[in-house]
């Protein structure tokens, strides 16, 4: 789809979608999304214009699907995959980006550590109709054997032109958290969660210099510029427990980001702001704000947050909760969590919990939000359940397989499609079916304004 419109822009000085919009230009890309999103395509222009809103998508990622992510637009949530070095195929990684697309996650961060990077990135990238982000420092690390100490400018800038030109849509970009912020990291319970994060650590203490994505940061906005590959500005210092939340560590690096931000947009490079990951539910609004604040309304990328440490094996569960809650004040995006989180590498069953309950979120915030048409799926539903039409039902569902497929545990025979019961009430005690017999036999009384109590 968008191989003739980069053809008609091929010789342009800047091909970001920023630069376009500054220009007043409306891409074909702004067009589709705007259509999409049921939306005017100026508004968008001018939302990319102004930062809010973000459109990655790679000039090398020709089969794209263009989407947005901002505050204009409906609220989005990101499918993490990827191997590790104890479990990687790339068969294994196309499973995953295959139920990434099925249940509609809205883009893909790959994540590999493990294996031959390139080929993973390259096959997930020619696979994949939504954009695909990385964590750069992680192939880095990879390609030095391990020894973080032995990281330079040059390799680092290297690997970044290499995962652009394959195609990467947006980089995790671990550049706020800066030296001096190491003596806050001491105060906390859980110190510092985040892999990239660690591994800035690691290499500033052991050369006692600045963080290198931070000095090389004019350098890495080149390489975006060249692709239009946008920024994700990684939250090395989100905390990890409730415990560690909106602490200084949290707050000073996500100043810094918001620096960072305005040096991007000097250079047409398209930005997003990424987020806590554990906040008590009371602190998230306050967390909204403050990013909005301290970052100029770019539009921010929330990992749940989750709203409590206990929840080993569920941990989709209590971090949907907080990205509902983070997404209905102001999160563009949400990063899914699935059941493994904390305990192991997710299979392609574990995406699928993880999307759907972030799907969930997602729709419950643009609901909260009060988004035109939002909840026009919601109320066909009730119409559906309240009309027993079960295959409409399906239909609507977030996941049309599983709600199939538990109705038919117990009334699996095509003939209880056109049942006006379920299993969990049965034929006579149905509220539906009594509440509509009610209304048959006395709806001309029900509407009356002149029914009252019999003596």
């Amino acid at each position: 789809m968008r191989e003739e419109w980069l053809e008609k822009r091929k010789n342009d000085p800047v091909r970001t979608q920023m630069y376009y919009a500054r220009q007043g230009i409306v891409t074909e890309e702004m067009r589709h999304i705007a259509a999409k999103e049921k939306i005017d395509p100026e508004f968008l222009r001018s939302e990319v214009a102004r930062g809010r809103c973000i459109i990655p998508a790679n000039v090398n990622h020709k089969q794209l699907d263009p989407m947005a992510i901002g505050m204009a637009v409906s609220c989005k949530i990101n499918a993490n995959i990827g191997s590790s070095a104890l479990a990687s195929d790339i068969a294994g990684e196309i499973e995953k980006v295959d139920v990434c697309l099925k249940y509609g996650a809205d883009t893909i961060m790959d994540l590999s550590t493990g294996g031959d990077l390139d080929a993973i990135r390259e096959a997930v990238i020619a696979h994949s109709t939504v954009p695909i982000g990385t964590v750069p420092i992680y192939q880095i690390l990879h390609d030095i054997n391990d020894k973080v100490e032995d990281l330079t400018i040059d390799i680092m800038l290297k690997t970044l032109e290499k995962q652009a030109r394959q195609g990467v849509s947006y980089f995790t970009i671990h550049a706020g958290f800066l030296l001096r912020f190491m003596p806050h990291v001491a105060k906390r319970k859980m110190g510092i969660v985040s892999r990239g994060g660690s591994l800035m650590a690691a290499w500033m203490m052991h050369h006692h210099r600045e963080n290198p994505f931070y000095e090389a940061f004019d350098e890495i906005l080149d390489i975006c510029r060249k692709y239009d590959v946008s920024l994700s500005l990684g939250d090395s210092l989100r905390p990890g427990c409730l415990a560690d939340a909106s602490d200084e560590a949290q707050l000073s690096e996500l100043k810094v980001l918001g620096e960072l931000t305005l040096k991007a947009w000097e250079k047409d490079v398209q930005v997003m702001i990424e987020g806590p990951g554990h906040v008590p539910l009371n602190q998230i609004e306050r967390n909204m704000k403050l990013e909005r604040e301290y970052c100029h309304e770019a539009p921010f990328y929330i990992l749940g947050p989750l709203v409590t440490d206990i929840a080993a094996g569920y941990d989709h569960i209590s971090s949907a909760i907080g990205a509902a809650v983070g997404g209905w004040h102001g999160a563009s995006m949400l990063c899914y969590v699935t059941p493994k989180e904390h305990l192991g590498l997710p299979n392609a069953a574990d995406v699928r919990e993880g999307i759907i309950a972030y799907k969930i979120a997602a729709h419950a915030a643009d609901i909260a939000r009060g988004r035109p048409g939002a909840r026009d799926v919601d109320d066909a539903m009730s119409d559906a359940r309240y009309g027993f039409d079960w295959n409409r039902q399906f239909e609507l569902a977030l996941d049309p397989d599983r709600a199939r497929e538990y109705h038919d545990e117990t009334l699996p025979q095509d003939v209880f499609k056109e049942a006006e019961f379920c299993s969990m009430c049965g034929p006579k005690f149905c509220s539906y079916k009594i509440t509509q017999s009610i209304v048959e036999e006395h709806g001309d009384v029900m509407e009356s304004e002149e029914l009252g109590v019999r003596n």
